[in-house]
């Protein structure tokens, strides 16, 4: 990805907000969208939302499916997500966003959530998806929905071609051990994990009174940042001891060179959440990863042109090259 940021627009952090909160996300109408309800094996259900005036969705289809697993916090309203919904439709592709448990506007039923290095979610997903589709199926997973859609990849190997075409992810913290770092320090600290805090918290709350006695209250009241965030409430949820061993055993970097299908990893240098010492290098990847690492983009931001600026650049150079790694 040969990218560049414009002039008016300089540093990781100007980056990564500016897009977020004010760039243009569409050259086209707005997304509008249709939600279909899955119920899950285990009794809770997840919110689909599918692009308009698309064939029915659980119909035969030959098009091609383009899929978005969103960040942490995310939904189909993400500025991200707005872009590459007007990419799909721009291209004729169809276009889904399964909302992890709890991100679709509602609180799921069960105890657990969601997290970062959730394959077995993605894995369910995606062969539902498969089942009622017949075209090609292209999947960009964005931040935490990256890791874990890599984590998946890893995680399936020769098998994932079964299910999908070309797999990517976008500005994804694929050291989570490093991204929690990063994002537990100074400005990141002070205004993203603050940013986060203020919505996952609430979540975590209404979740203990659904299920009493899931973790100790004031412990979660009192986390200052991500990571005793995922100690207390992340981690054990989800069958691990820590956050430690969450990090460790979610995280997709150690698995990229045991994916078997087409493979993008897009990291900026300047990307705040995600150091670029912990960023892949060329040897710790399989033939079928590719990596992209432009000096600038900010934390999927990737903003373009003059004020106010768009945010389509990405999803066009990431979408057309699941489009090609397809063929």
């Amino acid at each position: 990805m040969n990218y560049r940021a414009p002039w008016w627009l300089p540093g990781g952090n100007l980056q990564t907000i500016w897009p977020a909160l004010y760039a243009r996300r569409v050259f086209g109408e707005h997304p509008q969208y249709r939600r279909e309800r899955w119920a899950t094996p285990d009794g809770d259900f997840l919110d689909v939302d599918w692009l308009e005036d698309k064939a029915p969705t659980l119909q035969p289809d030959r098009r091609p499916l383009l899929v978005l697993f969103h960040g942490l916090e995310g939904s189909s309203r993400s500025h991200y997500a707005e872009a590459f919904a007007d990419f799909a439709a721009e291209h004729g592709l169809a276009f889904a966003v399964p909302h992890f448990r709890g991100c679709g506007g509602e609180l799921n039923l069960g105890p657990r959530a969601y997290h970062s290095g959730d394959f077995e979610e993605i894995a369910w997903i995606l062969s539902r998806l498969r089942a009622h589709h017949t075209g090609p199926l292209l999947v960009v997973g964005v931040s935490l929905g990256g890791n874990a859609l890599m984590r998946w990849a890893g995680e399936a190997g020769d098998e994932a071609g079964r299910l999908v075409d070309a797999v990517a992810s976008v500005s994804s913290p694929i050291d989570l051990a490093a991204g929690s770092r990063a994002i537990g320090r100074g400005f990141n600290r002070l205004v993203y994990t603050t940013m986060f805090l203020r919505s996952m918290k609430p979540k975590a709350l209404a979740k203990l009174k659904q299920h009493p006695g899931l973790f100790d209250e004031s412990r979660l009241t009192a986390a200052r940042d991500l990571y005793e965030f995922d100690d207390i409430f992340t981690a054990p949820l989800h069958g691990f001891r820590n956050a430690d061993d969450y990090y460790a055993r979610a995280s997709a970097k150690p698995h990229l060179h045991r994916i078997r299908i087409p493979a993008l990893v897009l990291n900026a240098l300047n990307d705040p959440f995600v150091p670029a010492s912990s960023l892949p290098t060329p040897g710790e990847i399989g033939p079928f990863v590719t990596l992209w690492q432009p000096r600038e983009g900010g934390h999927v931001g990737f903003p373009d042109g003059g004020l106010p600026g768009h945010v389509r650049t990405m999803p066009d150079e990431v979408g057309r090259w699941l489009m090609n790694s397809a063929r």
